[in-house]
C-alpha cells in the first residue's frame, strides 16, 4: 500500500514538473512600442506646439433606403466629357450624390394612394348613412342599435383614413430617402459605392468634408493648460505657407487623454481661400518663460514615475540594435515644459531613442518592437 501510494505521489510530482516546464516555455510577444528621438533645445525656445490640421466638420452619408445605386452625380473631366463625382470634387450643399433604384418606392406609394381613396370613398359612403340614421334616430323612427352601428362605422372608416395618409407620409419619405444628398457644401473625401452598388441602412456611400473653416488640434500638458482660455485669440504657421494664419481657441477637452496625458485643444481657423489642406502640420505658441542655455528634452508622453523613487521619474530609453530591442529605465531629473516637449536631466545623450507610447505597460529590460 505504501508502494502504491509513493507511486502516486511521484507520478503526481512529475507531471506536476512537465506542466510547470510547459507553462515556463510560453513567451510573451514582445510589446509594440513608439518611440522619439532626445532632441536638444537651442536656447530661448519658447513653448511651441505641434499641431494638426483637420476639417471643420467631416460625415460619413450612409443610405437610408434599399435597393441598386442606379446613378451617381456627375462632374465635368477635365479630359472632355463628364464622369461620377469622386474624392476631391467639391459639392454644392443639396447635390443628389446617388441615387438608390426609386420603382418600388413608387409601387408603395401608389399602393398607399389607392388605399387612402377607397377608404375615403368608405368614409364618405358612413358618413352619409350615419347623417340618415342620425336624422331618423332623432324622431325616433331608428333604433338605438341602429344608431350605434352607423356611428361604429363611420369611426372606422375615419380610423381607416388615418392609416392611409400615414402609410402616404412614410412611403413618401422612403422615396426622398432613395436621393442621398450632400448636407452641407464641401470637399469629397471619399466614395464608396458605383452604379449598380446594392445598399442598405447604414451603407456608407460617401465621406463629407468641410474645410470653409479648419481645427487645429494639438495637446497642451497640465503645467499649462492653465494659460489656454476659450475664445483665445494664437497665431498658426504652416511650412505649407508662407504667411501665419489667426484663430481662436474653440473647444478644450476638460479630461488628460490618459495615454499622452495631455489635454486636446482645438483652435478654429477661417479658411474661406482653401489654404490650409487637412492633414497638414502646424505649430503655434503660447507664449511664457524662454529657455535660457540649450538642454536635452523628451517627449511629455514619455516621462513615467520611477519606480525606485519615491516621486522621481524616468524614461524608457532603447537601442537601435536589431528588430527587437530591449527597454532600459533611465531616471531623470525633468526641468520646464516647452510644448510637447518637456527638459529632462541625467544620463540621456541627443539622439537617443525613448518610447511613447506603450511606457506604462513595460519594465527596464523587457524585449519590445519599435513600429515606424
Amino acid at each position: 500500500m505504501n508502494r502504491l501510494w509513493i507511486a502516486v505521489v511521484a507520478s503526481s510530482l512529475t507531471l506536476s514538473a512537465v506542466a510547470c516546464r510547459h507553462e515556463s516555455s510560453v513567451v510573451t510577444p514582445p510589446l509594440p512600442v513608439h518611440t522619439a528621438v532626445v532632441q536638444m533645445l537651442s536656447a530661448d525656445s519658447s513653448t511651441k506646439y505641434s499641431a494638426n490640421i483637420v476639417p471643420y466638420a467631416q460625415v460619413d452619408l450612409s443610405f437610408k433606403s434599399n435597393g441598386y445605386v442606379e446613378s451617381i452625380h456627375q462632374v465635368k473631366n477635365p479630359g472632355g466629357g463628364t464622369r461620377n463625382v469622386d474624392q476631391g470634387d467639391w459639392v454644392q450643399k443639396g447635390t443628389v450624390l446617388a441615387l438608390v433604384s426609386q420603382q418600388d418606392y413608387i409601387d408603395k406609394l401608389q399602393q398607399a394612394q389607392a388605399q387612402l381613396a377607397r377608404g375615403q370613398a368608405e368614409q364618405e359612403k358612413a358618413k352619409l348613412s350615419f347623417d340618415r340614421v342620425s336624422s331618423l334616430y332623432s324622431t325616433q323612427s331608428a333604433t338605438k342599435p341602429d344608431y350605434d352601428s352607423a356611428k361604429a362605422q363611420l369611426e372606422s372608416t375615419t380610423a381607416s383614413v388615418s392609416g392611409a395618409q400615414a402609410q402616404i407620409s412614410e412611403a413618401k419619405v422612403a422615396l426622398d430617402y432613395c436621393s442621398l444628398r450632400a448636407p452641407f457644401s464641401g470637399w469629397l473625401v471619399k466614395r464608396n459605392v458605383d452604379l449598380g452598388s446594392l445598399v442598405g441602412p447604414a451603407t456608407n456611400g460617401f465621406t463629407l468634408a468641410d474645410t470653409n473653416s479648419v481645427k487645429a488640434v494639438f495637446g497642451v500638458p497640465d503645467t499649462f493648460i492653465s494659460r489656454v482660455k476659450p475664445g483665445q485669440h494664437l497665431v498658426v504657421t504652416t511650412d505649407a505657407l508662407n504667411h501665419p494664419v489667426n484663430g481662436r481657441v474653440s473647444a478644450i477637452s476638460p479630461a488628460a487623454d490618459p495615454k499622452s496625458r495631455v489635454f486636446s485643444v482645438e483652435v478654429t481657423i477661417p479658411n474661406a481661400k482653401d489654404e490650409l489642406k487637412s492633414g497638414m502640420i502646424a505649430s503655434l505658441s503660447l507664449g511664457g518663460a524662454r529657455l535660457q542655455q540649450p538642454a536635452l528634452a523628451v517627449p511629455v508622453s514619455a516621462v513615467i514615475r520611477d519606480p525606485g523613487r519615491a516621486n522621481g521619474f524616468a524614461v524608457m530609453t532603447v537601442d537601435d540594435s536589431g528588430d527587437l530591442v530591449s527597454a532600459r529605465l533611465q531616471p531623470v531629473e525633468l526641468g520646464d515644459t516647452y510644448g510637447n516637449m518637456i527638459v529632462a536631466r541625467g544620463g540621456l545623450k541627443e539622439g537617443e531613442r525613448v518610447i511613447t507610447t506603450g511606457v506604462t505597460l513595460i519594465k527596464s529590460g523587457d524585449k519590445v518592437r519599435v513600429i515606424p
